[in-house]
């Protein structure tokens, strides 16, 4: 026994010692250039989806058969659900390969990948070009998209927590969410420019491509402020103490299976109402409630301009008073509030702003404290992993299924209150999940494992 204690006080003063020596490298210039390099490739990725997703009418002119035009739709929007099913595949490779060789050149790569096949869709010839070549090229490029993108959130958020100080760790990952919704939004505005400014048949020729050429020098600029930053402080800590794994995923599925699965209630919990609030909000609003299309856009518009003034305030907030006051009162909120605030938006245009903004402040909240609490509760050695894993196989469960399932449900129940318990139950799990999680603001990222003295054989 005393030889056991000795050793915990070895590692434990080890741990602490090395947690210092990290603290001492982060300070704010750190916190500005690491939200720069974090948050660039999110807003890229998402500045794609968003052009992809309004453009889908025309791109389905341009790639597919002439002929019925909702088949043409569907196959858009086919590819866009493939894109989605290969990210657990990408999360699969980039997040062990960030915790083996660094977040840096897992960054780097990651945006490389995405904005260069970005770039060639935005150069892709179409179907009375190429002929068939065209749309199968058009798969080929979005699973290429997919394929990086299920390696963007991992390495980013890894990078931001890592990178951040201490005690405004919450704030600088809550940014992350920032660069989405700004992305998202650059790119509903990009397509207002086009859809006001060019006739059909000139969006058609050519101004469909616009976005996609724009991305691409966006992706340049991103891979060259990642390409210039240094490695984080916790993964060089790793690498002085000879603690970098060799096999980050065994590892994580042999010792963490535990955060794994609590990362993922809490992920589970932000995608459902990401999507349901930020996207199918307008579908639901002109198809089940008679509002117009301009009004349904406006309202989604706002409450994204609303998230990106409140992310990074509950990010903050976090900091102070911790994580699980904050994702506990906002699930909590989400299960009280969810059915109600559909029944309010039956009473007409007012009661669908009011409940829609109140969904959106809960969403903000949610979005403010998600991905610093999963950083936090995974050892450095397997940080990316864990949460490119637990992100991407939610996403590709739950988020791009949101609209396909609510409109599936509304339809077999023929009830308008559906999402309204749909989100309810998210937001049980990602409750429960919290509930089962030790407050972490302001606890080290490095853990006792991660600079224990590497033993022969290990990882």
């Amino acid at each position: 026994m005393p030889t056991s204690h000795t050793g915990a006080t070895t590692t434990d003063s080890r741990t602490a010692t090395a947690g210092a020596g990290v603290e001492a490298a982060t300070d704010v210039v750190t916190l500005r250039r690491s939200v720069a390099a974090g948050a660039v490739g999110v807003f890229v990725h998402w500045f794609d989806w968003a052009a992809y997703a309004y453009l889908a009418g025309t791109v389905a002119t341009v790639f597919f058969p002439a002929g019925d035009r909702t088949t043409g739709l569907l196959a858009v929007f086919g590819v866009f659900a493939v894109s989605f099913g290969i990210r657990p595949i990408g999360a699969l490779v980039f997040g062990p390969l960030g915790d083996r060789i660094g977040r840096k050149r897992t960054l780097s790569l990651v945006i490389f990948t995405m904005s260069g096949a970005t770039l060639a869709i935005g150069l892709l010839p179409g179907y009375h070009s190429i002929g068939i070549a065209a749309p199968i090229l058009l798969v080929v490029l979005r699973l290429v998209q997919g394929f990086a993108a299920g390696g963007e959130f991992g390495s980013a958020a890894s990078f931001l927590a890592e990178s951040a100080p201490r005690r405004r760790r919450g704030f600088g990952v809550g940014w992350l969410e920032v660069g989405s919704l700004l992305g998202f939004l650059a790119g509903s505005f990009v397509f207002l420019l086009l859809s006001t400014g060019l006739d059909e048949a000139q969006l058609t020729a050519w101004g469909w491509r616009i976005p996609f050429l724009i991305a691409a020098p966006l992706g340049v600029i991103g891979f060259v402020i990642r390409n210039k930053i240094e490695d984080t402080p916790e993964y060089r800590a790793l690498e002085a103490n000879d603690t970098v794994p060799r096999s980050p995923a065994r590892e994580l599925l042999r010792s963490h299976r535990r955060q794994l699965l609590q990362a993922a209630g809490l992920m589970a919990a932000m995608h459902v109402p990401f999507y349901a609030v930020l996207t199918y909000l307008v579908t639901y609003s002109t198809d089940h409630l008679g509002h117009s299309a301009d009004s349904a856009a406006l309202l989604s518009t706002v409450i994204s301009l609303l998230g990106l003034a409140l992310v990074p305030l509950f990010g903050a907030l976090s900091d102070k008073v911790g994580r699980k006051p904050v994702f506990v009162g906002a699930t909590a909120a989400l299960l009280v509030v969810a059915t109600p605030a559909f029944l309010l938006m039956r009473t007409g245009t007012a009661g669908t702003w009011i409940a829609g903004l109140l969904l959106g402040v809960i969403l903000a909240a949610i979005l403010g404290t998600y991905a610093v609490w999963s950083a936090e509760i995974f050892p450095t050695r397997t940080r990316q992993s864990g949460l490119s894993i637990a992100y991407n196989v939610t996403a590709a469960l739950f988020a791009g299924t949101v609209p396909y399932l609510m409109t599936v449900l509304i339809s077999a129940t023929g009830s308008t209150l559906v999402p309204g318990p749909y989100l309810m139950v998210f937001a049980a799990g990602g409750l429960v999940a919290a509930l089962s999680l030790k407050e972490t603001a302001g606890s080290p990222l490095l853990h006792a494992e991660d600079v224990a003295t590497a033993a022969p054989g290990r990882g």
